[in-house]
């Protein structure tokens, strides 16, 4: 899985890093989401999931990598 942001449409609510710390965090200065991990391992793929789901502005998206488009 890869994972991508557009922090233009962010508006901080911070339901990503709740639910995939591992994966998003948020600047300091205005709570803009960070991308930690662009393609995270296998075992976070549901939380990262659920943070796509609970973004309120639609700002995060998932894409499959080769890999997983194979299986």
């Amino acid at each position: 899985m890869k994972v991508f942001i557009d922090q233009d449409k962010c508006v901080a609510a911070g339901q990503c890093v709740l639910s995939a710390p591992e994966v998003f965090d948020q600047r300091e200065e205005d709570g803009i989401v960070v991308l930690l991990a662009e393609t995270p391992p296998e075992g976070l793929a549901d939380d990262v999931r659920q943070a796509v789901t609970l973004c309120p502005a639609q700002a995060i998206w998932t894409e499959a990598t080769e890999a997983q488009a194979t299986e």
